[in-house]
């Protein structure tokens, strides 16, 4: 880790925290060597007050901690990016954050999650593992599996529930997945083909290309 250049803004820097897990920003405190130390040997987050020239560990009287996950330095070593997860309300007004916004997760970000736990499976195999049997059994099984999965969500968007559906779909996209994982690839593939397609030029340049013979 390179090192932090303390002394460029009179012994503080800037330490701007980010939720681990939502990846938003929380609030912005300033450290110190001795604050950064502290923070870093405890694992709970601990900042500089200016106000009253002392160290303050967050949820020290609140109990609402901020369990240090991370440091990242910046370019010019003197600003901290903490990554942690909090303890109840970050701001000592009572919201999640000091801009009063709501710390809540992206449900899409779980996607990401799943795949890294998929892609585990994939590299340990461990017994006892349904994801780990079906990496077992082959692309085959497990792109019948997709197949059959997709069948029983259209049933259900047709002639079943709201609730089904979203449980059937479920099915769909792990198994999903687990092919994509199968073959090297990960859901963020999926996600960044249908970025490239958002593109209001998209259509053009696909056409553009079928017209000049360079592609099926």
């Amino acid at each position: 880790m390179a090192k932090i250049d303390f002394e460029k803004c009179g012994g503080l820097v800037p330490a701007i925290i980010q939720d681990a897990r939502t990846k938003n920003v929380l609030m912005l405190g300033y450290m110190n060597q001795e604050a950064y130390d502290k923070t870093m040997k405890t694992k709970k987050v601990t900042f500089f007050s200016r106000s009253r020239q002392c160290l303050w560990t967050k949820g020290e009287t609140s109990g609402n901690f901020l369990n240090l996950v991370d440091v990242k330095i910046d370019c010019d070593n003197d600003t901290l990016l903490v990554r942690a997860l909090p303890d109840g309300p970050t701001c000592h007004k009572g919201t999640d954050t000091c801009w009063g916004e709501d710390n809540e997760q992206n449900p899409l970000l779980f996607l990401t999650e799943l795949q890294d736990f998929i892609n585990r499976r994939h590299e340990d195999m461990p017994e006892g593992s349904y994801t780990t049997s079906l990496f077992k059994d082959g692309i085959n099984r497990i792109a019948q599996k997709v197949g059959e999965e997709a069948l029983e969500a259209v049933i259900e968007a047709t002639n079943g529930t709201n609730e089904k559906l979203i449980y059937e779909a479920s099915d769909m996209i792990y198994h999903l997945i687990v092919m994509l994982t199968s073959k090297g690839l990960r859901i963020e593939d999926v996600a960044a083909e249908l970025a490239r397609r958002h593109d209001p030029n998209w259509d053009k340049q696909r056409r553009a290309a079928k017209a000049a013979g360079t592609m099926e």
